[in-house]
């Protein structure tokens, strides 16, 4: 620890930290926000030398304010919560995860290299921060024979000057080589580890997950470049990267066992208290088994999230159901779960702990004291929303789920009607079930929400009773009421729109010989759902394969009409939907024709049915361009989770064309194109060059045009000119993105045949492409350890599992293949090794059982009446009874003898014995209890018939016993 009696707040440990550099002629940089505006490549800011990438990449504008940056240090804020570094369901639950934490750090730009930057690391920790020196352990890269890199003996020999050779520890390229990417700037790096307990030799426990020894500071090299082939080329400047995480190295100053226990939480904590009001526990630090009610856990989740969230809002990311915005809600929900389910919080409670945020963190963050109104804005309205959720949706989950037990899978219709009819988060219930030790799989959610939208919309099943079609009659009654078809010219317009009831459609007044005209009505008082028919409207009806807009219509008198489903009819658009309940008011709610509304699309949603349906558009160009232009296109279906593409083509795609394909739409989406469209002559549209139309499809005059990477005009004015071949062009009446950046990600996760000459692709944008990623890194972390498996038994269990999980979860289509491919081979090997091993254990078999027989036979007149033995190890149950057939066999005088073999298998962990006694000796010997007594030897148990039975056990090193112990218990009750 600190030998300074100064306490060290995290204030003074960060000001102390960038002043201290500022003395080595270092220029401060406030932190970058946490949206990484330059980079789409990131979901947050989630490290110091982010918004510097540029600098060591090389790519730098001159004229940048930061071109001519030598040396800089700061304090990053970070987080850490989607995308590849992703902690946010393990923040609180133990004492080192955090969704926000700050980076201390400082950087060199071509100027100074390792003998100042380890000079200056030490220098801060040991003399200005006086960290206990005995304590500290450095590592340096030990060099990679097999990459051809050298040990990094500069830094080695430097920290040798501060430190004895067993406190300075060579590591590998894990550890401790660090890249940007698959490409780029890279170099050695060497890390300090502190030892919380002290006076002991650490040095074993250094980089092993040990919570006592801990890293606090990285030093990062950049002398190489990573080169697109693989090999590493010296930088012609070198760079200093360092990044030291600030509640840690706090945590150490203040003398604390963790860093939830440093002021900055205390203080958070302190504030949750007295939101929660007297009556509610005080944090009490435990953690795990100690924390038997979750309190503490909800502490910190609380503390930790409310941070997290005033930073992230502060700086631009908002709540919402796509990428970033996708993640801060989670945190929001989860945050807002705890607090109701372990303190029963009222709602509104989260959104005042703002103020405890902006108070301690203000003084170095200063935006934070912006606008916190704002953020408390946001806050409070997500808290309310989703608190309406949880009333209704928690009753129904305890209802739901009250009907399985531990490690049965929820089905996904009930995970879809918790979300449909509740609005409950598909993410909660996952994270819930799991809590219950149930299962829920987010395919068997699409499928059922798939057929809910089918059905909806009159195509899927022979239940459906309500057909929200005007038919030909109910349109011919509409024109003879002189109501004017529907104005929807602002569909592409997601602005709130002031429109006027014109008609309202009640299916429920159909039937038998009721006139066409009693199913419109003049009002609508209760909660049944209807269709109404506007003057103008700028909500999307289904079409063209995109599905239908959703929001509200918002009267005069305050009523909310939820609009669930838009179709189109014969020019009138029908929004149908139910008064929304109002349970917060007692007066009765309704609408009427002629009223006048405000429409309001839920907009998150259009843009995630936006980017699906731009990304459709990006895809059909791709297979185009690796297919052939033959390739057209045969249907699609684009809603907000997915999009599907139907397209003449004659055999599967190839792994390698799935890759192709989608790489050319992330490369498009990287390139941050615009997306244009206008309406234009038919005539005059159809001749531009590289034009895309569906076969058969009718196409309005005039048509929209639809392009990706050029303005409308620069094509009108050279329409046949042969580049537009190498551009997205589209008649589409769709909705669509103005920028392919905010696709985020594109991942393709299916192919298949639907028809003859028919193939099928499926793909997934933004956060549920990021998703599929992580699940084929995470396969693909599994597939490689497959090397570290020993047994053959436990290799084959753990292919088996990967087959099945493949199945099973969201991965990129080419990476499935990949991994199929890879088990496959796993496969041959672990069939090949199988059959070696059967093969020598016969041989084995065989042999053993005629020296068994020779020795039992060594003295005819004295024949023993039982025989234990211990066989090769490795064999299974089959082969040892085939053994012990065998021996009985092999001579008349053997054929009532009583054996019991036992084999050790060391890769399995266990030893089996398996037993044999004939029927004649039942009285005074069974092989059910031979085999169960000696297996309590092995540590284990077991049983089967009188005849023959088998028992196994774990302890290895009791075969021998065992074998003694048996032998024993045949010859006390046979002779």
């Amino acid at each position: 620890m600190s030998s300074d009696s100064t306490f060290w707040s995290t204030d003074n440990v960060r000001s102390t930290f960038v002043k201290f550099f500022e003395s080595k002629a270092h220029t401060f940089i406030h932190s970058s926000p946490l949206l990484p505006f330059e980079d789409p490549t990131l979901l947050f800011t989630n490290a110091g030398m982010n918004q510097f990438k540029p600098l060591f990449l090389g790519q730098i504008d001159p004229k940048n304010a930061h071109a001519n940056l030598k040396r800089v240090a700061n304090s990053q804020k970070c987080i850490r919560a989607g995308g590849k570094h992703n902690d946010l369901d393990d923040v609180g639950k133990d004492s080192y995860h955090h969704t926000y934490f700050e980076m201390l750090g400082n950087w060199s730009f071509g100027d100074y290299y390792k003998k100042e930057a380890i000079d200056w690391a030490w220098e801060l920790l040991t003399e200005v921060y006086k960290i206990d020196k005995t304590r500290l352990y450095v590592t340096y890269f030990g060099g990679d024979e097999k990459a051809k890199i050298p040990r990094d003996d500069e830094a080695r020999a430097l920290w040798l000057q501060k430190l004895p050779e067993d406190r300075v520890l060579p590591f590998g390229m894990k550890e401790n080589f660090w890249e940007m990417g698959e490409t780029g700037p890279c170099g050695p790096c060497s890390e300090i580890h502190f030892d919380k307990i002290g006076n002991r030799d650490a040095s074993s426990l250094v980089n092993r997950d040990d919570p006592e020894v801990i890293e606090i500071w990285n030093l990062v090299f950049i002398q190489y470049n990573r080169e697109e082939d693989g090999r590493l080329r010296p930088l012609a400047a070198k760079h200093v990267d360092t990044g030291m995480g600030l509640e840690r190295v706090t945590s150490i100053l203040q003398q604390v066992k963790n860093n939830y226990d440093i002021d900055v939480f205390s203080s958070v904590f302190a504030e949750i208290h007295l939101v929660l009001g007297s009556d509610a526990p005080f944090y009490t630090a435990k953690f795990g088994k100690d924390d038997e009610n979750q309190l503490d856990t909800a502490y910190r989740v609380i503390a930790d999230h409310i941070r997290a969230l005033t930073f992230a809002i502060t700086d631009g990311v908002v709540p919402s159901n796509y990428g970033r915005g996708y993640v801060i809600r989670r945190i929001l929900r989860r945050a807002v779960r705890y607090g109701r389910e372990k303190f029963s919080a009222k709602t509104g409670f989260f959104h005042q702990l703002v103020d405890v945020v902006v108070r301690t963190f203000g003084d170095a963050f200063p935006e934070l004291r912006k606008d916190p109104e704002r953020v408390k804005t946001i806050l409070r309205e997500e808290e309310e929303t989703f608190s309406q959720t949880l009333d209704k949706g928690l009753r129904k989950f305890k209802v739901v789920v009250g009907k399985y037990t531990a490690g049965q899978t929820i089905p996904g219709k009930d995970t879809f009607r918790l979300f449909d009819t509740y609005g409950f988060p598909f993410d909660l219930t996952k994270l819930m079930a799991e809590e219950r030790d149930l299962i829920v799989r987010r395919e068997d959610f699409d499928a059922a929400k798939a057929e809910a939208v089918a059905s909806s919309s009159g195509k899927a099943t022979k239940k459906s009773k309500v057909s929200w079609k005007l038919d030909v009659f109910q349109v011919a009654h509409l024109q003879e009421l002189k109501v004017p078809v529907t104005d929807d010219s602002l569909k592409y317009n997601p602005q709130d729109t002031q429109s006027k009831i014109l008609a309202i459609f009640d299916p429920s007044k159909i039937g038998g010989d009721v006139p066409v005209s009693q199913a419109f009505v003049d009002e609508v008082t209760g909660y049944s759902r209807v269709g109404l028919v506007f003057d103008r409207t700028n909500f999307y009806a289904e079409q063209g394969g995109q599905i239908f807009d959703q929001g509200r219509a918002i009267s005069s008198n305050s009523s909310r009409f939820v609009i669930e489903e838009v179709q189109t009819s014969g020019g009138y658009v029908l929004h149908v939907g139910a008064l929304q309940e109002d349970t917060q008011s007692t007066e009765s709610h309704k609408i009427s024709v002629g009223d006048s509304v405000t429409l309001k699309i839920d907009n998150e949603r259009r843009e995630s049915v936006a980017s699906n349906h731009t990304s459709t558009h990006l895809l059909n160009f791709g297979l185009r361009k690796f297919l052939g232009d033959k390739v057209e296109q045969r249907g699609s279906l684009v809603i907000p989770e997915k999009l599907r593409f139907d397209f003449s083509h004659g055999k599967p795609l190839t792994t390698d064309q799935l890759e192709k394909v989608e790489k050319e739409v992330n490369s498009i989406v990287e390139s941050e194109l615009i997306v244009n469209d206008r309406e234009l002559e038919y005539e005059k549209a159809s001749k531009i060059t590289g034009l895309r139309t569906v076969p058969g499809e009718v196409y309005p005059d005039p048509v929209r045009l639809v392009v990706v990477g050029k303005t409308i005009d620069e094509i009108l004015a050279d329409p046949t000119n042969p580049q537009w071949a190498n551009y997205s062009i589209e008649f589409c009446g769709g909705t669509h993105l103005r920028e392919t950046k905010v696709i985020s990600k594109f991942v393709l996760t299916h192919e298949e045949a639907v028809g003859k000459g028919v193939r099928r692709v499926v793909a997934v944008t933004g956060f549920p492409a990021q998703e599929a990623i992580q699940n084929s890194e995470a396969i693909q972390r599994k597939i490689a350890s497959l090397e570290k498996v020993e047994s053959v038994q436990d290799r084959k269990e753990l292919v088996a599992q990967l087959l099945k999980e493949i199945t099973e979860v969201s991965l990129p289509a080419a990476q499935a293949n990949r991994f199929r491919e890879q088990l496959g081979d796993w496969q041959g090997k672990i069939r090949k090794s199988e059959k070696d091993t059967t093969v020598t254990l016969q041989g084995a078999s065989a042999n053993f059982s005629q020296d068994a027989s020779a020795k039992l036979l060594a003295d005819p007149t004295n024949v023993p009446k039982s025989y234990v033995a211990r066989f090769e190890d490795g064999a299974n149950g089959v082969l040892l009874t085939d053994t012990i057939k065998k021996i009985q066999s092999s001579h008349e005088s053997l054929a009532n003898l009583s054996v019991l073999l036992i084999s050790a298998d060391p890769a399995g962990k266990k030893a089996l014995a398996v037993a044999s006694v004939p029927k004649a000796f039942h009285a005074s010997l069974t092989a059910n209890v031979w085999a169960n007594e000696t297996a309590k030897i092995l540590g284990g148990k077991g049983g089967g018939k009188p005849e023959t039975a088998q028992g196994s056990g774990p302890k290895l090193d009791q075969v021998d016993a065992a074998v003694t112990f048996a032998s024993s218990f045949a010859s006390e009750r046979l002779h």
